[in-house]
């Protein structure tokens, strides 16, 4: 009885074992993701940075890619298991309906015995050890591998949410100044309506400049309206890249002064094509594909562990004296497995890994042309788009000063009507492209840094 005492708590202790590490497994889960929920305290205004660091917390591609991270580092946690001890508890409890004789012959005569007892209970544990695999070797190795291409997928949804966050929010900005100056056009030609009208009932000038001013006034309000509209969905458009609730709402915050200090970059800087992530996804591709390759070149090689068994044998005709007695047994021992022959299977992957080796290496040449023409295009659209900001910055100095002179000598009777609506007309181009081409050049910044491997998050 002590020797069955010493069994069952060995088997308790094995249980009890595995449960509190399955306990401590999930808490630390439990507990790593809770650090992913906090709550992100917004105000009624949002700047670029706070819709970035929303994001970082908020949007669904960003936390499912998060998640992938956790369950490869699970999954190299479970393929790894195996170099660990495996044990496991066995046993059988048998009674013989009918026991089987032999019979056995002597100088004295013959007699017959029974072969075995009525009742019988054989627990065991069995314990085994691997000492080498092939398989195990390269599940070791590739483990790295598997979890680095988690982070850095991880890593480029970073990078698109900078990247489309800030156009969005740009677009948003763009929308929203473009209807700040609409709004004073509409007030322009709301007060250029009125002094036609005054003059037309003076007697000043004629009926077509009053309804010339109604004309351009009425186009200003449909691109008024327009506007207005369009700024709904690109907030929701905003919302959605964010991960923010649809129906809460928010309004966007901005520094003109910061982002025209944004706008400068050194385009002086050398193309770096191992910044870029979609390089070190490549990079990582290939190493793993290595590891491949070394796997099926060593598969030929045994398959080493070792292993114990213990059996405690309880016997006894009599049920209820059947663990009266025991009588164990135990072993120890290695066992190998070497293939010899799997009908070329080895060398034919092997040769396929290779030339999967090969494609990889072909991608990685297309890469760093696709990330070239990226960077030049950039390059390209940043440089003319920052000269035509500059160039239309003064544009609009000139185009107010030029409608100032010409509304004065109307109202002078000096030129007609349609000088005004001229100057007008490219006074409110001069903005609407000037607030163009600044958002556009802070949209190409945003192009040229992710090109160049520059995103940050």
């Amino acid at each position: 009885m002590g020797t069955v005492r010493v069994f069952l708590f060995i088997t308790v202790l094995l249980c009890l074992t595995t449960r509190s590490w399955a306990q401590t497994r999930d808490t630390s889960s439990t507990a790593l993701h809770a650090t992913r929920d906090t709550t992100f305290n917004t105000s009624e205004y949002l700047t670029l940075r706070q819709c970035i660091d929303y994001a970082m917390i908020h949007q669904p591609a960003l936390n499912k890619s998060v998640i992938n991270v956790d369950i490869a580092k699970t999954t190299n946690a479970i393929n790894l298991a195996a170099w660990l001890p495996q044990v496991s508890a066995s046993g059988e409890l048998i009674h013989n309906i009918q026991q089987p004789n032999i019979n056995t012959t002597q100088t004295t005569g013959s007699s017959t015995t029974r072969q075995s007892v009525a009742n019988t209970f054989v627990p065991g544990v069995a314990v085994s050890q691997a000492i080498f695999s092939p398989n195990l070797l390269y599940t070791s190795r590739s483990a790295p591998f598997y979890t680095k291409q988690a982070e850095q997928a991880t890593d480029s949804t970073k990078i698109f949410l900078v990247s489309s966050v800030s156009k969005s929010f740009y677009n948003v900005l763009l929308t929203l100044e473009q209807i700040n100056i609409l709004k004073e056009d509409t007030t322009r030609l709301g007060k250029n309506l009125r002094d036609a009208y005054h003059q037309y009932k003076g007697g000043i000038v004629d009926e077509t400049d009053y309804e010339e001013a109604s004309i351009t006034l009425n186009n200003s309000k449909a691109q008024l309206k327009q506007a207005t509209e369009n700024v709904v969905p690109q907030y929701a458009a905003l919302k959605q890249l964010i991960g923010f609730p649809p129906e809460k709402q928010f309004n966007v915050s901005f520094d003109t002064l910061q982002m025209m200090r944004d706008i400068p970059i050194d385009t002086t800087q050398q193309l770096q094509y191992e910044k870029r992530i979609e390089y070190q996804q490549v990079a990582t591709s290939k190493g793993l594909q290595n590891e491949l390759v070394k796997y099926y070149g060593y598969s030929f090689l045994p398959t080493v562990s070792a292993f114990f068994n213990y059996n405690l044998e309880f016997e006894n005709n009599n049920f209820s004296k059947l663990f009266g007695s025991s009588y164990p047994s135990s072993l120890i021992g290695l066992s190998f497995n070497i293939p010899i022959f799997t009908g070329f299977a080895r060398l034919h992957n092997l040769h396929k890994a290779k030339l999967q080796q090969q494609l990889l290496n072909w991608d990685e040449t297309d890469l760093r042309s696709q990330i070239y023409k990226e960077y030049t295009t950039a390059l390209a659209n940043y440089k003319s788009n920052l000269y035509n900001f500059s160039l239309l910055q003064k544009n609009v100095a000139m185009a107010k000063r030029v409608y100032f002179v010409v509304t004065l000598q109307y109202k002078q009777g000096i030129i007609p009507y349609l000088n005004v609506i001229t100057a007008e007309s490219n006074l409110i181009s001069s903005e609407i492209s000037y607030l163009n081409a600044l958002f556009q050049v802070l949209s190409n910044k945003i192009d040229l840094q992710k090109a160049m491997g520059n995103i940050s998050y």
